[in-house]
């Protein structure tokens, strides 16, 4: 199929329209880890809307919206009440609530289907592609009908947003705090429940009441990877919901083609969530704290420097043997003393040849001056560590070792000082090992 400039143009403000709306709510449904309350509620509202059909008979917008504001409401209110009066957690009260609300809803919407004009297949998955075939007049202008109500519900939910901003964070983020600095934390939750069902039921007939809870959640947890500041968290989703309903209807009538023979496209609603998990997968993978190479990253270079000091540390006892062994194969030592591969352990090994705090001899290592230094700050560390878990904590002598050997990796210089006046200055280890002056020589 090929880009009809109106129509196609429509399709797409139509689905940034809905992506911004739902967006906009979506970050503090994350932040407040309500994500399936999104889905309850977007569930939960067919049964106001069947309700509504069947008392207008009609479709209206008015009649829709008031019907969910009520279910929604009700869900809202039904959830607490069975996770109060049922001691359930909130997951399985909105899980029992959200079910049997939904299961009602497409009773009645099943029944009211032959009386009335409702495609309860429109309910669940949208007919965005359908929505520029539907227009008013507006402003002297023809337009699709759902753009002046989407448009409406996008600037009522930014309204609110700006409006209440500061209340609605601190709500999200502590609501005791929300309590205690006299703002009301349930008032709050209840309003974003119904800016919730509002859109929710102003998207239906657009993505469907399924994909809407896509829009809702994914691209606010995406922008949530990338950054911990609301603000910019609620600018990062409302970018990704707008490129999601775009390169989403883009991608409905360029891939299929590609991919399958005699295929012309597909449903866009559909592939605007596809495009939602692509960017949301991608983010998960790339975010540059959050993400997981990013976090492998950073925890094989933590092994990979635990693994440097290690080195260092083994190579320091060494020197402090009464008759040193001269030059040591430190890599079979870190193999064996560590258990690690030996690819990591050269690989520590020439970081520290690099660095210069190790020297290569005819066979094997010595320690530089400056490896040294790293190296007697690191045992002071651990054996200070050994000295407060003895005196200060009564652990047997031999049982703060392994203790020891981890919190030595992370202890600071003033840390290090710290232990050393709460353990009375020592001046060896619960071992009667020699601890490390501050300026790295022997006491």
């Amino acid at each position: 199929m090929q880009w009809t400039h109106e129509i196609d143009t429509w399709i797409v403000v139509i689905g940034v329209l809905c992506s911004l709306s739902c967006a906009l709510l979506g970050n503090f449904l994350v932040l407040q880890r309500m994500s399936m309350m999104g889905d309850a509620i977007s569930h939960a509202v067919l049964p106001g809307l069947a309700v509504a059909f069947l008392i207008t008979g009609s479709r209206s917008s008015v009649a829709m919206l008031t019907g969910a504001v009520i279910a929604g409401l009700l869900t809202t209110l039904f959830t607490q009440w069975v996770q109060g009066f049922g001691k359930v957690d909130r997951g399985a009260a909105m899980g029992v609530v959200f079910t049997s609300l939904f299961a009602i809803g497409l009773v009645l919407i099943v029944q009211a289907a032959d009386s009335i004009d409702l495609d309860p297949n429109c309910v669940l998955y949208g007919a965005i592609e359908l929505a520029p075939l539907d227009d008013t007049l507006f402003f002297g202008s023809r337009v699709p009908r759902a753009v002046p109500l989407l448009a409406l519900v996008l600037l009522v939910n930014a309204a609110v947003v700006a409006l209440f901003y500061k209340e609605l964070k601190i709500s999200s983020f502590d609501p005791a705090l929300a309590t205690a600095l006299g703002i009301n934390a349930n008032a709050m939750h209840y309003l974003l429940m119904v800016l919730v069902a509002v859109t929710a039921v102003a998207s239906f007939e657009m993505i469907g009441s399924i994909l809407v809870i896509a829009m809702l959640i994914v691209p606010a947890a995406a922008a949530h990877l990338l950054t911990d500041r609301l603000g910019a968290m609620i600018a990062v989703s409302l970018v990704f919901g707008a490129a999601s309903a775009a390169l989403g209807h883009l991608a409905a009538i360029t891939v299929p083609p590609l991919l399958f023979t005699g295929v012309q496209d597909t449903t866009t609603s559909g592939m605007m969530v596809v495009v939602a998990g692509v960017l949301f997968g991608t983010t998960v993978l790339l975010a540059p704290r959050h993400g997981a190479i990013s976090k492998a990253w950073h925890r094989w270079a933590f092994s990979l420097r635990m693994l440097k000091e290690d080195a260092l540390g083994l190579l320091y006892r060494f020197e402090e043997l009464p008759s040193p062994p001269g030059p040591v194969s430190i890599v079979t030592m870190l193999c064996h003393a560590k258990r690690t591969g030996p690819l990591l352990a050269r690989l520590a090994v020439i970081r520290l040849l690099a660095e210069g705090k190790l020297q290569r001899q005819r066979n094997g290592y010595t320690l530089t001056a400056a490896g040294r230094d790293q190296a007697a700050g690191l045992i002071r560390a651990h054996r200070l560590w050994e000295s407060y878990l003895v005196d200060r904590i009564a652990l047997p002598a031999d049982h703060v070792h392994r203790t020891a050997e981890g919190l030595e990796h992370i202890t600071t210089e003033s840390l290090a000082q710290a232990l050393y006046e709460r353990t009375g200055h020592p001046a060896t280890d619960p071992h009667g090992k020699a601890i490390p002056n501050p300026d790295h020589k022997q006491n």
